[in-house]
């Protein structure tokens, strides 16, 4: 499906992503648990994609029949799309689920159900309901109550159906909550020696169903999962008297009460009960109701016990390596003083990070520590050694994103945390969200200022850098951090520094700059191929949505400038035109670790420049962020950055080409071609690079 001036609608495209993150889920060369732990990213990926994009689309569709926003002009047809589409894929899923239980059950790995359960095994349930489950649930008779519950958006239900046999006529309806906030979703069950069973909470649930309604003379019952997905975005007072915190907490309660924009159910559920509840949920568009199957929620997956896999059946996690030039003890800061530093997460361990910090927090010549925090580990290192810092008398300022989606709550909760240590906490700007990664320590010494720093494509999250795959600079080059000082200066005042951020020379920020620059860069490899030289550009991202940007990467390839594009996410070009004169060539990359960091290398006749940033080639990144995108000065870095975006270029193992037909077929690889499985590839390649010549060899394809 596509939209004016020859561009792939976003969200048909956004969900094209997802079907290649169930590929993983169906791809029979991966372990097991991995499979069943992409089906549970498939489920979560879903699960926000009908609370945002779905729901914007459907407020489109009610403003205004000619609503347009970004590439989304006609939304009622995208959305019958998208209904269609998610359809096929939960009929996949099914299949594939079914696949891989068949397979769990092979190695001795069983889901049961309440009427697969041995004797022993029932009694065990039984016990367990009265011990742990039942006064955990409420069961609402949702008949006889005047006002129908609130569904909580994250929450799965039992919809029941009660009965009597003795009067067939009569039938009551009860909603019961699955109680997984409090409880574990995969209960482990007696089991044969060298076996290992499970129950679900939700059948240990139906199984006692006799146990909840038989004194009311019922003894006929069936239940049945359902879910309602919740639009969950909402509009801030962009007031600067406004007290944000109390207006976010505000908002945060309305979130839970957003219009339904996905009712999914288990197919099998009485009709009349279906009805009754699509009714006084007020569902009535048929895009937005989703049959399924027995299961939903499927996001729990994700932590499905690894620990009862055979080693065969579970991957073993590459051990994230040291950085060659950091060694145990030494000063982060002197190592910094003598050349720049690239981390490559999660190949490369996060730990200098922290440890930069807690250097920082107790040397008694540094003054100040700036960073931004857009998305924070549950129990945040980062946010100790800030603290540690601030104890230690050091000026630390922490720009903490209460904007940033789902992470509300909880940087609400790290606002106070910082707060009461005397850390200053700036709350970002009024009309967009700071996404830049950026950290700045300044240190004076013989009354000489030294400037330390770090700037990052992803979050200064310990828990996620070990599955997204970023790049961080570490470095004390003097023009980046007087520029970086200058943010921090633009993030303190907004109103009255917006103009300074204008003159920076080597950052380029979002959203003064950002696409007005990668548009000249793409215009000179432009200007270069119709003067006959060498030109090509090179460009990894989430996504590529900006209309401008793409357009003008449409004029590169109609003059014969080599574009590359890897993309993990959202591609919304058609890389195949009759005027292109060089076709754009495209993959996407999906693997064991998500796919995170934006690299932008351009070819320059021949003298590459490369620069790394936080911001995708989309209009929220572009024009209502703050992103800061910054150039790689070192040669040796350049050319490591250069050699790994080679290396991805040349994967044939989990690359899928993105062509006009969106079809997600993977790279073809020649008979007699080298295997390349990329992510595996950089890690032998950074791996020969930190030991020495004499001892370098391939790396163990998994290494402990």
């Amino acid at each position: 499906m596509k939209s004016k001036n020859n561009l792939f609608v976003r969200d048909i495209s956004w969900l094209e992503f997802n079907e290649r993150v169930m590929q993983e889920a169906m791809d029979e060369n991966n372990a097991l648990y991995d499979r069943l732990r992409f089906l549970g990213i498939f489920s979560n990926n879903q699960d926000e994609f009908f609370r945002v994009r779905v729901a914007a689309l459907n407020r489109m569709k009610q403003l205004d029949k000619t609503a347009r926003m970004h590439l989304e002009e006609q939304p009622g047809k995208i959305l019958k799309k998208i209904g269609e589409k998610v359809r096929a894929q939960s009929r996949e899923f099914d299949r594939t689920y079914a696949i891989i239980i068949k397979e769990m059950a092979a190695v001795g790995i069983a889901i049961k159900n309440e009427k697969q359960l041995t004797a022993t095994q029932k009694e065990f349930v039984q016990q367990y309901f009265v011990e742990q489950v039942r006064t955990n649930i409420v069961p609402l008779m949702i008949e006889s109550i005047p006002k129908f519950p609130l569904l909580k958006d994250d929450a799965i239900y039992l919809a029941c159906l009660l009965g009597s046999s003795q009067h067939n006529l009569t039938h009551l309806y009860s909603l019961i909550e699955i109680p997984t906030k409090v409880l574990p979703r995969f209960i482990p069950l007696p089991s044969p020696k060298g076996k290992h069973d499970f129950i679900l909470l939700e059948d240990v649930i139906r199984l006692n169903l006799p146990s909840i309604f038989a004194p009311f003379g019922l003894d006929r019952f069936s239940g049945h999962i359902i879910k309602v997905t919740r639009d969950a975005e909402f509009t801030l007072d962009h007031d600067l008297n406004t007290n944000l915190i109390l207006e976010l907490e505000e908002k945060l309660k309305t979130r839970k009460k957003g219009k339904t924009t996905r009712f999914v159910y288990d197919k099998a559920i009485d009709e009349g009960l279906l009805q009754f509840l699509l009714k006084r949920l007020q569902v009535d568009s048929q895009d937005a109701i989703i049959p399924g199957s027995r299961i939903h929620n499927f996001k729990d997956f994700m932590q499905f016990p690894k620990e009862v896999f055979p080693p065969k059946s579970a991957a073993m996690i590459r051990k994230s390596m040291s950085h060659s030039d950091i060694h145990p003890q030494s000063s982060i800061m002197e190592v910094m003083e003598r050349k720049d530093i690239l981390l490559s997460l999660p190949y490369h361990q996060f730990d200098p990070l922290i440890d930069l910090l807690r250097e920082a927090a107790i040397d008694p010549f540094v003054q100040s520590i700036h960073i931004t925090c857009y998305r924070l580990a549950k129990n945040s290192k980062i946010v100790n050694a800030l603290i540690n810092a601030a104890r230690n008398g050091k000026k630390v300022t922490a720009v903490l994103e209460l904007k940033a989606r789902f992470d509300e709550e909880a940087n609400l909760e790290w606002h106070k945390a910082l707060a009461d240590e005397g850390v200053t906490v700036l709350l970002g700007i009024p009309n967009m969200k700071v996404h830049a990664k950026l950290c700045l320590i300044r240190k004076k010494r013989f009354g000489k200022i030294k400037q330390y720093g770090f700037l990052s494509t992803g979050n200064f999250n310990e828990n996620t850098a070990k599955i997204y795959a970023d790049y961080c600079l570490l470095t004390c080059n003097k023009e980046i951090l007087n520029e970086v000082k200058k943010v921090f200066q633009f993030l303190a005042n907004p109103l009255r520094d917006f103009k300074t951020l204008k003159a920076l020379q080597h950052l380029i920020l979002s959203p003064t700059h950002t696409r007005n620059f990668f548009m000249d860069c793409i215009q000179q490899e432009i200007n270069a191929a119709k003067k006959g030289k060498p030109a090509g550009i090179f460009v990894k991202l989430n996504s590529l949505v900006d209309e401008q940007l793409i357009l003008q990467l449409y004029k590169a390839a109609s003059v014969g400038v080599e574009v590359r594009l890897i993309i993990r996410g959202v591609f919304c070009a058609v890389p195949v035109q009759s005027k292109f004169k060089k076709e754009i060539q495209a993959i996407s990359i999906v693997d064991e670790y998500l796919e995170h960091a934006r690299v932008m290398i351009f070819h320059n006749n021949n003298h590459p420049k490369v620069y790394l940033s936080s911001a995708d080639w989309m209009v929220r990144n572009l024009d209502h962020r703050v992103e800061v995108s910054f150039p790689i000065y070192d040669a040796n870095i350049r050319q490591e950055i250069i050699d790994m975006m080679e290396i991805q270029w040349q994967g044939n193992v989990k690359a899928r080409v993105l062509d006009n037909k969106q079809m997600n077929k993977y790279v073809q690889r020649n008979k007699n071609e080298k295997i390349v499985r990329s992510q595996q590839a950089i890690f032998d390649y950074l791996y020969n690079k930190s030991i020495p010549t004499k001892e370098k060899t391939i790396a163990p394809k998994n290494k402990k």
